[in-house]
């Protein structure tokens, strides 16, 4: 498997908790019964995965490839994305601390929580269209063949050695959990 397909499978379980985010924040918008830690699960799951697992690869490894073969990291595609990944980690802070101040019973807290979600999966969708349709078909492009194996190779160093054995396995639990509850929303 090519490294970009890599990147866009772990995409498909992104979208199905960013889905599932979606559908507490308009669950909760509509009076229904969302609980804090349901906000708090999505930010264990975004900060362990999407940018613990799945961003670390595109920064350390598929950035820095596109790198060597002039793709500048200060400007163009690579800083659109690098800009989006901090976004999305200011985001997830706020999503976290409002969800905390919810959970604590300050009322302020879910309306930042839902503000922030919602915003999340906003910029989240628009990033990973980015980067399946503009930014993945042009490495594909334009790292060399013999080099692609080595970026899915190191993709796995990044799994196994730096996040820990098993890290995936348990944040495809948490996405299959997130998706089971917000199954129950309409």
């Amino acid at each position: 498997m090519k490294a970009t397909e890599i990147l866009m499978s772990e995409h498909t379980v992104i979208e199905r908790v960013l889905f599932s985010l979606q559908n507490a924040v308009k669950a909760a918008q509509n009076g229904q019964e969302v609980q804090p830690d349901f906000f708090l699960q999505a930010a264990d799951f975004i900060s362990g995965f999407a940018d613990g697992c799945h961003h670390r690869k595109e920064e350390n490894v598929l950035f820095k490839a596109l790198n060597a073969t002039g793709v500048p990291a200060q400007a163009g595609p690579v800083s659109v994305m690098l800009s989006d990944h901090e976004r999305g980690r200011f985001l997830t802070r706020r999503m976290r601390a409002g969800a905390e101040r919810w959970k604590a019973g300050d009322q302020a807290g879910k309306a930042e929580t839902l503000q922030a979600a919602a915003e999340y999966t906003t910029l989240l969708h628009q990033h990973i269209f980015k980067e399946n349709n503009i930014l993945f078909p042009m490495a594909d492009l334009i790292i060399p063949y013999e080099q692609q194996a080595q970026v899915a190779e190191d993709f796995e160093k990044v799994e196994h050695e730096e996040t820990g054995e098993g890290i995936h396995e348990k944040y495809l639990g948490i996405a299959q959990q997130l998706e089971s509850a917000a199954a129950g929303w309409k």
